[in-house]
């Protein structure tokens, strides 16, 4: 008896024992997989958070002007020189009491409407400034009222290239004084300097989100010798140009213009020298747009190696001349660019104008575009020629087929109401 005691009490001995090992066989087992569940939780966890959040798409901006092509764009309108004799600011003298001796918004309130649809309008600012209430000069030396800089604040205009064969027509104070008129009206500027340090910036300005770098040079200064060779960028240096193209993209610039002073006065047919100029800026590959002023008429658009050209735009304002038409009629441009793998200039357009509108005594800058936005100005029939002929000298060079177009700002969406 006691024999099958002992008997059972070892068989009862070891089923305990292996229970328990079977039991700690389990507990081990079930403590392994915990272990290499909870180590793949962690490498999900850590995978979802290396892998990188879904970016909202970035709300369109379209910009002021056409249609845009593309989630993102911004528009340029350009000018030529804003040249002033006597004649264009006498009739508009009033009597000082604000410190303002004359009134020149009504000359060019018609191009408002035109500005009103770009993100960004560059003139040229063709003469320097003289103090208020004068004395002025108009010829061959100039400085004319700074309530021309008024009218063009007024108007429009965000920025203004300054570097012109007048530029030191006034010497060192009259450049300096015209600059900093420029900056009390907000508008921004280039191409001459009030110090040396000022003279290695490059004007970059934002619009609509896109930094916008404006680089300029002028041919000569008339024979006139600046007080300090920084105070002008002249003469035109292109390798000069294309290094500061570089630093303006070195400084964040996503579009870089060149506005070039040069060319032969009062022809409508570039210069070789013109031709090798603006070629030799696109053949950089630093420039999206080159634009030239100076001969005071209006000159071909062509587009080169992708890139467009406009060669002369003319005056953006001027008294008649009796002697040379081509100095009477104006020309505006509007360059929209989209942004697609990198910033195109996908729509350019182009716009008349002469210096009269029928009803108005006075010089007033009337649009002779073919949907006649402040109705007649020379007469129907002289405003149809005028039109005719700027359209054979922009599309002189094959830019129609290039798709250059006229500018019918009265279909613009949102059209802003042309000045009248």
């Amino acid at each position: 008896m006691n024999r099958v005691f002992r008997r059972n009490a070892i068989l009862a001995l070891s089923i305990g024992i292996g229970l328990g090992a079977c039991s700690a066989a389990l507990t081990a087992g079930s403590e392994r997989k915990a272990d290499s569940q909870a180590e793949q939780s962690a490498v999900q966890t850590e995978q979802k958070a290396e892998q990188p959040k879904p970016q909202p798409k970035p709300e369109p901006r379209p910009g002021v002007g056409p249609e845009c092509d593309s989630d993102h764009c911004v528009s340029v309108a350009v000018a030529g020189d804003l040249l002033f004799h006597e004649g264009l600011w006498s009739a508009f003298a009033t009597d000082g009491t604000d410190g303002k001796y004359f009134d020149l918004f009504p000359l060019l309130e018609g191009t408002k409407a035109y500005y009103d649809r770009a993100d960004l309008a560059i003139c040229d600012f063709e003469t320097p400034l003289a103090n208020p209430g004068g004395p002025y000069a108009a010829y061959p030396i100039f400085y004319i009222p700074p309530e021309v800089a008024d009218a063009a604040a007024q108007v429009g205009y965000d920025a203004c290239t300054t570097a012109t064969n007048h530029s030191i027509d006034a010497g060192t104070a009259g450049l300096n004084w015209t600059l900093d008129k420029l900056d009390s009206l907000g508008i921004a500027h280039t191409g001459t300097y009030r110090s040396e340090e000022e003279s290695k910036d490059v004007l970059i300005v934002e619009k609509n989100g896109v930094k916008i770098g404006i680089i300029q040079a002028v041919y000569a200064l008339n024979g006139l010798i600046p007080e300090y060779e920084w105070q002008v960028d002249s003469p035109i240096d292109l390798d000069k140009m294309i290094a500061k193209a570089k630093q303006a993209r070195e400084e964040g610039a996503e579009i870089v213009l060149a506005a070039v002073h040069n060319g032969n006065e009062y022809w409508n047919e570039p210069s070789e020298e013109q031709v090798m100029q603006a070629h030799t800026l696109v053949d950089s590959g630093e420039f999206d747009f080159v634009y030239m002023h100076h001969a005071h008429a209006i000159q071909p658009i062509e587009k080169y190696n992708g890139v467009w050209i406009s060669y002369g735009l003319g005056n953006s304002i001027s008294e008649t001349s009796p002697w040379y038409e081509a100095n009477n009629q104006f020309l505006l441009l509007r360059a929209q660019f989209s942004k697609h793998d990198k910033w195109e200039l996908t729509d350019l357009a182009w716009a008349p104008g002469v210096n009269r509108q029928a009803g108005v005594p006075t010089y007033k800058w009337c649009s002779v575009a073919s949907d006649h936005p402040q109705g007649v100005c020379r007469s129907e029939a002289e405003d149809a020629a005028v039109n005719a002929n700027v359209r054979s000298i922009v599309e002189a060079m094959g830019a129609a087929e290039d798709g250059l177009h006229e500018w019918l700002v009265t279909e613009d969406p949102e059209m802003a109401p042309a000045g009248q």
